[in-house]
C-alpha cells in the first residue's frame, strides 16, 4: 500500500493504525515530501519495530516521473492519499502551493495508477468536510450536499474530489473516496486550534479565538478516523463516497472552554494566580477571510454499510490528547522550535 503524506498528523496515525491495530498484512510504502507539517520522526518507532513492512521515501507526488518509478519498484497495488496541503489560513496566504499539490498531484497519482490499471486494487482518496461550504443553524452534509467551497483550500480539495470521480467514471479506476470533519489528537502541527489552545492554556499563554467563536465544527478523533478510512479500503464500493464524522459538533468557544475547564481541573497543572480561571485567558482576534459558519457531518451512510461509529466522545478525545501533549513534551518543543526540520534538512536535504 502507497501511503501519500504518511509523515504528517493523519498519515502518521493511519500508518501506525494500520501496522500496530489493523488486519493488513502487506507492506507499506510512506512517500511524503516532508514540508514544514511532515515529520518522520512520527514514525521513529514503526520504522524500528517493522522494518520489514514500512518504507519511507522522501518524494513530491507532483514529480509523476518519480511517482511512476515508485508504484513499480515496490509493486503498488493499493494508494491511500492523505498528502495534501490543509491548513486554511495559508491558503489564504499562499494558495500556489495547495493548487500545485492538492490539484496537480492528485491528478498525476490518478495518472500513475491508470496506467498500471491492471495491477491496482484500490485508489483511495482523503478529503475534507470544507468541500461542502458552509452550513446554516441547522441541518448536515451527505454525501449528496452540493460542493461549495470558500477558500483556496476548500476549493483546491473539490477540484481533486471531481478529479478523482471522474477517473472511475471515464477510466474504470477503482476509486473511493471519504470526507471528514475536523481532526485532532497526537502528533496534530500545533498551528491547528486544539493543541494551540492546549498547549497556549497549559503555559497560561493568551488563546486566541476567531470572530466571536460561534464558528461551529464536528470533531473526530484521529484514531476513529483512521479506523473509518481503513473499514472504507477493505470493505470498498468503487465509486463510493463517505463522509466520515465524530458526532461532536461544537462552537469553537466551547470546546476552547472545556480544554481550559479540563486543564483547569487537573491537579498536575500549576494553577494561574490568583486563581484565576484560564478561561480568562481567551482572546478574540480579528476574523479570517472566508470563515465558513458551521460544519456538520452526517455519517449514516457509514454506519449503514459498515457499521462503523466513532469510539470516543469528544470529552475523551481531548484527554486523551492532552495526555499525549503533556507526555511529548520534546516532540511539541522540537515542533515549535523548528528544530526537527533542520534535522531533517541533514537528513533529506532542505524541505520544499
Amino acid at each position: 500500500m502507497l501511503v501519500t503524506g504518511g509523515c504528517g498528523f493523519i498519515g502518521a496515525n493511519f500508518v501506525k493504525y494500520i501496522l500496530e491495530e489493523s488486519d493488513f498484512t502487506g507492506n507499506i510504502i510512506n512517500v511524503d515530501t516532508l514540508t514544514y507539517a511532515g515529520n518522520p520522526e512520527n514514525l521513529k518507532s514503526i520504522a524500528k519495530t517493522f522494518s520489514d513492512r514500512y518504507f519511507f521515501i522522501k518524494a513530491d507526488i507532483y514529480d509523476k516521473e518519480r511517482m511512476a518509478k515508485i508504484f513499480d519498484e515496490y509493486e503498488i497495488d493499493s494508494i491511500c492519499h492523505f498528502a495534501a496541503e490543509s491548513h486554511v489560513d495559508r491558503s489564504i496566504s499562499s494558495p500556489d502551493a495547495f493548487m500545485k499539490t492538492n490539484i496537480m498531484g492528485t491528478y498525476n497519482l490518478l495518472e500513475v495508477a491508470r496506467n498500471r490499471l491492471n495491477r491496482i486494487i484500490l485508489f483511495h482518496h482523503v478529503s475534507t468536510d470544507e468541500v461542502y461550504g458552509s452550513l446554516g443553524a441547522t441541518g448536515y452534509f451527505t454525501e449528496t450536499s452540493f460542493y461549495r467551497p470558500n477558500s483556496p483550500y476548500a476549493a483546491s480539495k473539490a477540484s481533486s474530489d471531481h478529479i478523482v470521480r471522474s477517473y472511475f467514471k471515464t477510466f474504470n479506476l477503482p476509486v473511493t473516496i471519504s470526507n471528514c470533519s475536523n481532526n485532532y489528537g497526537p502528533y496534530q502541527y500545533p498551528e491547528k486550534l486544539l493543541p494551540l489552545i492546549i498547549l497556549n492554556a497549559i503555559e497560561g499563554k493568551p488563546l486566541p479565538v476567531y470572530g466571536d467563536g460561534k464558528n461551529v465544527r464536528d470533531w473526530l478523533y484521529v484514531k476513529d478516523h483512521c479506523s473509518a478510512v481503513w473499514t472504507i479500503m477493505k470493505n470498498f464500493k468503487p465509486g463510493e463516497t463517505h463522509n466520515i464524522g465524530g458526532n461532536n459538533e461544537m462552537q469553537n468557544i466551547d470546546i476552547v472552554k472545556l480544554i481550559c475547564d479540563i486543564i483547569d481541573a487537573d491537579d498536575k497543572f500549576e494553577k494561574l494566580p490568583n486563581s484565576k480561571s484560564r478561561r480568562e485567558l481567551i482572546t478574540f482576534v480579528k476574523d479570517r477571510p472566508g470563515h465558513d459558519q458551521r460544519y456538520a457531518i452526517d455519517s449514516t451512510k457509514l454506519k449503514e454499510d459498515f457499521g462503523w461509529t466513532p469510539k470516543e466522545s469528544l470529552e475523551s478525545g481531548l484527554r486523551k490528547t492532552l495526555r499525549w501533549y503533556v507526555n511529548n513534551s520534546e516532540w511539541v518543543n522540537r515542533t515549535r522550535t523548528g528544530e526537527y526540520q533542520s534535522w531533517i534538512k541533514k537528513q533529506y536535504g532542505p524541505q520544499p
